[in-house]
């Protein structure tokens, strides 16, 4: 059975939405290691009728908080909830680690205790986008605020291999975020993708302009991390005016609140569809371990599916599906990759 571990006291809504997800989505036949202060677990497992089979608690007696820095607080921090819970992936006692907590202490802690895949420079943040036809995976979406045209390329080849074990896409096309479909449009770093993704072997289907993403052109949209965090939050920002607007608007007028009531099924639909919580957790790709991160205001549903997605992963064989996409891609000169080398290593900078 697959084991989850789960970040017990990450989240705007924790430990309460993180113990009563562990118990959602125990009930789906996943076994969860709730990592955190044991007393507060305890209090909200006692709440909410106690723990259920397939779940314990793992003590970690520190957690870091999401104003926090980053880098400093998960480097130096050995008995946090994170660091403890990105461990047990380390030994085996767990196959994947889930937290919604703070995203730039998550990945510094998975580069210090799980280091990189051979031929990744530095990992990065996928996020899952539910468009009418299919999901498309956008990555970088935040993990670092700046790339060269290397992690672009290497961001493709993990995104690829990610579209093909979850999305079930045999060939999947990708595309380059930029300000132009032209090769030579963007920066420098882009213009340099672009020649390098053209002969990569990828079904490569050149730049993409912002509107392009949600027409589904690609099935894999690659942008530096500063652009993929902004288009990401933009996207968000415009789905919850769009709902809101059609909400008032249903309660304008009588005729405007029977038109809604024929059409709430199918709104209903839309906006579930809409929803993070039904895609889980966004992807740490790059890292030697399956790791993932939820959205910092994730309620419990949010919290199973993040268990889910990260379970399903680690079943397929995450992992060892992205060392065999990035296998040669290193440059020469690259750092070494493990756990060892990330040690030492600063952080890449987050969004």
């Amino acid at each position: 059975m697959t084991v989850v571990a789960l970040d017990a006291m990450g989240g705007d809504h924790a430990p309460a939405a993180t113990v009563e997800g562990a118990i959602l989505a125990a009930g789906n036949g996943i076994e969860v290691a709730l990592v955190g202060d044991r007393a507060l677990i305890e209090r909200e497992a006692l709440r909410l009728g106690g723990l259920p089979a397939g779940i314990r608690i793992v003590h970690a007696a520190d957690a870091i908080e999401m104003g926090e820095h980053a880098a400093l607080e998960a480097r130096n921090r050995r008995q946090s909830s994170m660091y403890i819970g990105v461990q047990l992936v380390r030994s085996g006692e767990a196959d994947a680690f889930v937290s919604a907590g703070n995203t730039g202490a998550a990945l510094t802690t998975a580069l210090v205790v799980l280091g990189r895949l051979r031929g990744i420079e530095r990992p990065a943040l996928g996020a899952v986008l539910p468009l009418p036809s299919g999901p498309a995976l956008l990555l970088d979406a935040g993990a670092n605020a700046e790339n060269r045209a290397s992690h672009l390329v290497q961001f493709a080849h993990i995104g690829a291999a990610y579209a093909r074990l979850v999305f079930g896409v045999d060939v999947p096309r990708v595309g380059l975020l930029n300000i132009g479909e032209e090769p030579a449009k963007g920066t420098p770093a882009t213009i340099e993708a672009h020649e390098t993704l053209a002969r990569s072997g990828l079904r490569f289907v050149g730049n993409l302009e912002g509107r392009d993403i949600f027409a589904h052109r690609a099935d894999v949209v690659v942008a530096d991390g500063f652009t993929g965090n902004v288009a990401l939050k933009l996207a968000e920002g415009v789905v919850d005016l769009l709902l809101a607007q059609l909400w008032e608007a249903s309660e304008a007028s009588w005729r405007a609140r029977i038109g809604a009531l024929l059409l709430r099924p199918t709104l209903r639909a839309i906006a579930k569809r809409l929803d993070y919580r039904q895609y889980g957790a966004a992807p740490l790709l790059g890292v030697d371990g399956a790791v993932f991160v939820g959205h910092g205001r994730s309620d419990a549903q949010a919290i199973a599916s993040a268990v889910r997605t990260a379970a399903d992963a680690a079943q397929r064989g995450l992992r060892d599906a992205l060392a065999v996409a990035v296998a040669g891609l290193a440059p020469s000169g690259a750092e070494p990759s493990g756990a060892d080398a990330a040690r030492g290593q600063h952080a890449p900078r987050e969004v």
